[in-house]
């Protein structure tokens, strides 16, 4: 099955808002077995709109579109369709009486112009979208599919997991399931250069990226079914994870902070997190975590020299450092009680700090037993992201420490 990707809205053409609609689309058709060719962006005119769902009907089995289901008058993503397919709307009864409901449900006056929201034409059925108050539109006729989402990411995504993705499940004759085995401490040629004699397995297919968080190399297996797929990864799988050991760290939509955060509640221990010049960004990572509440015992900003020195009894003078970091870490480990410290120091901007070159991070831990570690990171692209690479690589040295632990 071929298919296309249509994003609706001038505010998309004019820079306004990024359209990440349709990446998050185009991630979710492999797994269907779904081919992605063509993806575009259109304004609001009636006239430009049709003539793409033209172009794209006649090119692809399924055209998908975000946008254009308001209820105003530059939300012409229904009236396209119907000049597209020469039919005219009604007002669905159904429809009418459930959108007058989510208004009521909330004391307001529904305004009338919303009542075309509660429009179909033959060809389409309604696609429920309880978040909001444009149901999609599930277009079918002559062997093409046009199915219609609200712009609302919230809203797309939920419709595309419950109405549209369970309604294409087998439509393309054939899945994609894929598995992406995440690695710490390796490089991107040497991944590519163990994993090298596995790239001839028949029915699989490999793809090797680098990420903030290692190396990913992701596998895929495309078959009638998900279970004959997940069988011609199995084996390959184990064999990856033969070949790499310890240097994997996580799976598909593993995270960082959440591994971590998993491995100490498992241990029943916790952690604690001081940082300096880094905004925060490290305890609210792991603060993220799922049951983080578990495993992370608290966290301290310092960002003044006398809330550092107060702290950690560091001259912030001298911030910038392997030794302050492991300094840090031991007194967020002892302030918090925690079976762990990690600390967050360095000089993120763009200018240089005593003799460390412009984006210096120290990041270190300190282990159960007093001892601790660190680790140096630098980069110039900028405060925020010197900050996200020194909070990423300092979750992976605790994770990597905790591990030896075993």
């Amino acid at each position: 099955m071929k298919a296309e990707i249509v994003a609706i809205g001038t505010e998309i053409l004019l820079g306004e808002i990024v359209d990440t609609n349709s990446a998050w689309i185009a991630r979710q058709l492999p797994e269907l077995g779904i081919d992605l060719n063509h993806t575009s962006v259109v304004g609001d005119n009636l006239g430009r709109v049709t003539e793409t769902l033209a172009r794209a009907r006649e090119r692809s089995d399924l055209t998908i579109t975000t946008g254009g289901l308001g209820p105003t008058e530059d939300d012409l993503t229904r009236e396209a369709i119907c000049a597209l397919l020469g039919e005219t709307p009604h007002v669905d009864a159904e429809l009418e009486r459930l959108l007058r409901g989510f208004f009521a449900r909330r004391g307001i006056a529904m305004p009338e112009a919303n009542v075309k929201q509660a429009w179909l034409i033959p060809a389409a059925r309604a696609l429920d979208n309880p978040r909001g108050t444009a149901p999609g539109w599930w277009t079918e006729r002559d062997g093409r599919i046009i199915v219609s989402m609200p712009g609302v990411p919230a809203e797309m995504e939920r419709m595309w997991r419950r109405e549209v993705a369970p309604a294409l499940e087998g439509r393309s004759g054939a899945v994609l399931v894929t598995r992406t085995i995440k690695t710490a401490g390796v490089g991107e040629g040497t991944v590519d250069e163990l994993a090298k004699p596995l790239f001839a397995t028949p029915g699989v297919g490999f793809g090797t990226y680098a990420r903030a968080d290692g190396v990913h190399l992701r596998l895929g297996a495309k078959a009638a079914t998900r279970e004959e797929a997940r069988q011609r990864l199995e084996p390959v799988e184990r064999e990856l994870d033969a070949i790499f050991g310890d240097a994997v760290w996580g799976r598909d939509g593993d995270t960082l902070e959440g591994v971590v955060v998993a491995a100490l509640r498992a241990r029943g221990q916790t952690a604690a997190a001081l940082e300096w010049a880094s905004g925060g960004l490290l305890a609210g990572t792991l603060a993220d975590a799922p049951d983080a509440g578990e495993a992370f015992a608290g966290g301290l900003l310092a960002s003044t020299a006398a809330q550092l020195a107060e702290a950690a009894a560091i001259d912030a003078h001298g911030a910038v450092s392997a030794a302050a970091a492991e300094a840090m870490a031991r007194a967020a480990r002892a302030r918090f009680g925690a079976d762990w410290g990690v600390a967050l120091t360095g000089a993120p901007d763009d200018e240089p700090r005593g003799d460390e070159p412009p984006g210096t991070m120290y990041g270190a831990v300190a282990r159960p037993d007093g001892g601790a570690l660190s680790l140096r990171t630098q980069m110039s692209q900028g405060r925020a992201a010197t900050r996200r690479r020194a909070v990423t690589t300092t979750l992976m040295l605790l994770h990597r420490a905790i591990r030896e632990e075993e």
